[in-house]
């Protein structure tokens, strides 16, 4: 009733005018962990995201943490579990998990026995696994057997051996999956990019040597080093049955827009990329391209930012396994402190290029 001053109406009032009761109207799953709050006519506490039917104000009392709601004499609500972490970081956690079981698998699990070890339901796990990982099981366990396969080609394997070794099932489904992933034929791969094309440019930046490599699809590796004979090596031994060549004037063009980019990071590139690498792989690097420069994000970060807050770890391999030096931007990625982590081109030179972009 309008203008009651009783003790109870006075209460509601002071609950509602808490910026804490917005978040529980909204059951805001931000706040969880912030603080957490009781329901006196149940003797529950909850979080602030428990899908329970909303108190009435009067009837509710805040508390930072579990403890001191449970010292005021409330227990932890069935359904919303407050004394447990999470249920997106127990989510996180559990798909890690499984995460490891199927890099240590010698052939994929089966979405069934995943279930059965996390103790759900198969479309359950599915859409969990999906929600932290961006991926499904089936998709994360096709871009380990992509590496595998990538690791059997080089160390000299038939193509037969490398497809039992890296877990495929048949032939058909190994050349559908790993021809888009490889950027051409397993046979082909094995072979050093035998009968592939290859041009390449070689100049001089700010930061050293650098090499442009191009196939037909486009620019697919640029290299940062001391040595431009070193760079060159390096091509050869990733493609070492390649038709290599210098670039025509026309790629050479191509290498002066990617010394522009190095020199002036806010310049504008369309340059044709062919980028070679697994469906994670490429969401990484695809994200990558939309850190703005000037910008950094942590690895944790960028796997949330690519919905997979599970993966931080994958992230990070995924950033190294980058052979596009500043096309994909990988030196834009800093540990959770701050501090510079690994770069394919040496740290000096990630830090140059962060220091740079920092300027503009």
């Amino acid at each position: 009733m309008q203008g009651d001053t009783s003790p109870r109406a006075k209460r509601a009032a002071q609950i509602c005018s808490d910026p804490r009761w917005t978040a529980v109207i909204h059951k805001d799953a931000a706040a969880d962990g912030r603080f957490f709050f009781g329901v006196s006519t149940t003797g529950v506490y909850c979080r602030p995201s428990c899908g329970a039917r909303r108190p009435r104000p009067e009837n509710v009392s805040f508390f930072a943490t579990t403890a001191e709601a449970e010292a005021a004499g409330f227990r932890p609500c069935q359904r919303c579990q407050p004394d447990l972490p999470p249920l997106a970081q127990r989510h996180a956690a559990l798909v890690t998990a499984l995460c490891r079981h199927m890099e240590q698998a010698e052939t994929p699990p089966s979405l069934e026995s995943l279930a059965r070890q996390a103790g759900l339901s198969p479309w359950h796990l599915h859409r969990i696994f999906k929600a932290a990982t961006g991926l499904t099981p089936r998709q994360y366990a096709l871009g380990l057997r992509t590496a595998r396969l990538q690791a059997q080609l080089v160390d000299g394997k038939s193509v037969t051996d490398a497809l039992h070794a890296a877990g495929f099932g048949s032939a058909a489904g190994f050349y559908a999956a790993s021809a888009p992933a490889l950027g051409m034929s397993p046979r082909r791969y094995r072979a050093g990019g035998a009968d592939t094309d290859i041009h390449y440019a070689i100049g001089n930046c700010s930061l050293g040597a650098i090499l442009v490599a191009g196939s037909a699809k486009g620019i697919c590796a640029i290299s940062l080093g001391d040595e431009p004979e070193a760079l060159v090596r390096e091509l050869h031994t990733r493609f070492p049955q390649a038709r290599l060549s210098d670039g025509n004037a026309a790629f050479t063009e191509q290498l002066r827009q990617v010394i522009a980019l190095v020199e002036d990071p806010g310049t504008a590139s369309a340059l044709p990329l062919d980028i070679r690498g697994t469906a994670f792989q490429q969401r990484v690097w695809q994200a990558l391209q939309g850190i703005p420069p000037g910008t950094t994000l942590s690895y944790t970060r960028l796997a949330q930012h690519i919905g997979a807050p599970a993966a931080v770890r994958a992230v990070a391999s995924a950033c190294a396994a980058n052979v596009l030096a500043v096309a994909i931007p990988c030196h834009r990625v800093v540990r959770t402190d701050g501090a510079l982590a690994g770069y394919r081109w040496g740290i000096e030179r990630k830090r140059a290029l962060l220091d740079r972009e920092a300027e503009q």
